[in-house]
C-alpha cells in the first residue's frame, strides 16, 4: 500500500482557497510473445505528489517526483504561490467552487505485485495451446498486461480518499490469410478490473475464448466485402459501447462543450430515438460493479452516475467542479488525472447505452438485407459528432438470417443523426475495459452497450 505523506498536511492549506493534495503511485507490467518469442518484458513505476490551489477563478499547480512529507509541503507552497500569481495577472474574480459532500472514502482493495515470471509463464502456456492446436495460422501474439493507479487524495472542502484502481488483461491476436492471400487478423481481450492473480488463475480457462476467436477468424477467411452505402445494421454491444464513448461521450464532456462541441446547443433537445438512454456510470451498474469502478475523483468529488441522454433527450454533461459551476450543474466525480504530475481533466468512467427489451435473435430476424457488426480495432471521432470506425468482424444478414462473414470495412456518420435511427435495442449488455482513452492524458475507461438496430454508412471494397 502507498505510504500516506499527505493527510497530516491540511493545516498547511492556504486559507480561503480550495486545495487538493494528491499522492500517487502508478505501476505497469507487460509481457509480449510473438510466434512464441519473448519480444517484450517491461516493468515501470512512477510516484510523486502534486498540489492544486483554486483562488478567484484560477488554479496554481505544482508537482514533485518524490513521495515524502517534505515534498508535500514543497508542492503546497508552490501551488499556493502560483495561484496568487495567476490571480494577480488574470484576475477573473470568480467565486468559490460548488459545495460538495465531505467525508472519507477508504481503499476498496489492496494492490499486490506479481512476479514477472508469472506473467511470462502464463503467456507461454497460452501460446503453446495456440501453436499446438491451430497449425494453419500465419501469426499469433499473446500479451499479458497489468496496470494500476493508487492515490491518496486530500482536499480542503471535499472528500478525502484512498483510491486503488488495478486492472489486468490478456490480449490474443491471431492471423491468417484469406483465399486471395491477403493477411487477416482478429484480436480478443480478456480480463478487467482487479489484479492479475484475481483475474487469471488458470490459462485453461481462456482456451474457450481462444477457440471462439479462431472460429471467427476462419469465418473471416471465407469472407466477402460489404456493399457500400447507407445500410440497416445491427451493432453489437462492443461497437455500441465504442460509439457511446468516442462519438457521443467526448462531445458531452463540459470542457469540450465550452470549446464548441455539437452538444452545446443540443442541451434538452432530441439527439436520439426514444429507445436510447446513455449513462456514464460511476461504480455500479445493473446491480453489479462496473468494469472500472470509480468512487472518488481527484477533486474530492464523490462519484455518482451521470445521465447524459434519457429517452433520446440530451440531459447534461460530465463535469469538473469548475465547469459545473459555469453551467449551474452538479459535479459527479469525472475529474481525473493520469499521473501525479498531471492536473485532473474531465474524463469518462464507464459510459454505456442502456439495454432495451428486444431479443438479439429478433433484431437479426427483422433485417431483410443488412449487416451484423461485432468488433472494431480502431476509430476516430471529433466534437462535431462525426465518426469513422474500422470494423474487423461482422456478418451479412439476408432475409433475417446470418450469412457470410465480412472482410475489414468501415462505418461512418454523425452520432446524433445515427442515434435517431435506432429502432430496436437488445436486452443484453456487453462491456469492454481493455484500452485507454487518449484525451490529452491516457486514462483507463469502461464502455458498453446492447445491440442496436440502426442505419449507418458502410464502406465497401
Amino acid at each position: 500500500m502507498l505510504e500516506n505523506h499527505v493527510s497530516d498536511k491540511k493545516s498547511l492549506f492556504p486559507t480561503g482557497a480550495h486545495t487538493e493534495l494528491r499522492e500517487q503511485k502508478s505501476r505497469s507490467r507487460r509481457v509480449s510473445l510473438v510466434q512464441g518469442n519473448l519480444t517484450g518484458n517491461e516493468r515501470a513505476e512512477s510516484c510523486g505528489i502534486s498540489a492544486r490551489v483554486y483562488q478567484n477563478g484560477v488554479y496554481g499547480f505544482s508537482s514533485m517526483a518524490e513521495c515524502s512529507g517534505s515534498a508535500a509541503e514543497t508542492v503546497l507552497r508552490a501551488a499556493a504561490e502560483n495561484a496568487l500569481f495567476m490571480d494577480r495577472h488574470v484576475g477573473r474574480g470568480k467565486g468559490p467552487l460548488p459545495v460538495i459532500p465531505c467525508g472519507d472514502v477508504p481503499a476498496g482493495r489492496a494492490i499486490q505485485d506479481t512476479d514477472q515470471k508469472q506473467y511470462i509463464e502464463f503467456a507461454k502456456a497460452l501460446d503453446a495451446y495456440i501453436a499446438g492446436k491451430y497449425k494453419n495460422l500465419s501469426s499469433r501474439s499473446v500479451v499479458v498486461s497489468e496496470d494500476s493507479m493508487e492515490k491518496i487524495v486530500c482536499t480542503s472542502d471535499g472528500c478525502d480518499g484512498h483510491i486503488c484502481a488495478p486492472r489486468s488483461h490478456v490480449y490474443i491476436v491471431l492471423g491468417a490469410e484469406s483465399a486471395s492471400g491477403s493477411p487477416l487478423e482478429l484480436f480478443h481481450p480478456a480480463g478487467g478490473s482487479g489484479i492479475f492473480s484475481e483475474n487469471f488463475t488458470d490459462p485453461a480457462l481462456l482456451y474457450p475464448q481462444i477457440d471462439a476467436l479462431y472460429e471467427k477468424l476462419m469465418h473471416k477467411r471465407e469472407g466477402v466485402h460489404a456493399q457500400a452505402g447507407y445500410k440497416t445494421v445491427v451493432l453489437g454491444g462492443f461497437l455500441s459501447g465504442m460509439l457511446a464513448h468516442e462519438a457521443v461521450g467526448h462531445t458531452v464532456e463540459a470542457d469540450l462543450v465550452l470549446g464548441g462541441s455539437v452538444a452545446g446547443p443540443a442541451l434538452h433537445k432530441r439527439v436520439a430515438s426514444d429507445l436510447v438512454t446513455l449513462v456514464d456510470f460511476a461504480h455500479t451498474a445493473f446491480g453489479a460493479p462496473t468494469p472500472l469502478p470509480v468512487y472518488l475523483d481527484d477533486e474530492g468529488t464523490p462519484a455518482q452516475d451521470a445521465v447524459l441522454i434519457r429517452e433520446g433527450i440530451l440531459q447534461g454533461y460530465m463535469h469538473s467542479r469548475e465547469s459545473a459551476q459555469h453551467f449551474g450543474m452538479k459535479p459527479q466525480g469525472n475529474a481525473r488525472a493520469w499521473s501525479f504530475s498531471d492536473e485532473p481533466l474531465i474524463r469518462m468512467r464507464n459510459t454505456a447505452v442502456l439495454p432495451g427489451k428486444d431479443k438479439l435473435e429478433d433484431i437479426i430476424a427483422s433485417v431483410e438485407d443488412g449487416y451484423y457488426l461485432l468488433d472494431t480495432t480502431n476509430g476516430q471521432a471529433d466534437t462535431t459528432g462525426e465518426f469513422m470506425f474500422g470494423v474487423s468482424m461482422g456478418y451479412e444478414i439476408k432475409k433475417g438470417k446470418l450469412g457470410r462473414a465480412l472482410l475489414d470495412t468501415t462505418i461512418s456518420g454523425v452520432a446524433f443523426d445515427m442515434l435517431k435511427t435506432v429502432d430496436m435495442v437488445s436486452d443484453t449488455m456487453e462491456w469492454a475495459s481493455s484500452g485507454f482513452c487518449g484525451k490529452k492524458q491516457p486514462m483507463p475507461v469502461g464502455m458498453g452497450g446492447p445491440a442496436l438496430r440502426c442505419k449507418v454508412m458502410i464502406g465497401g471494397r
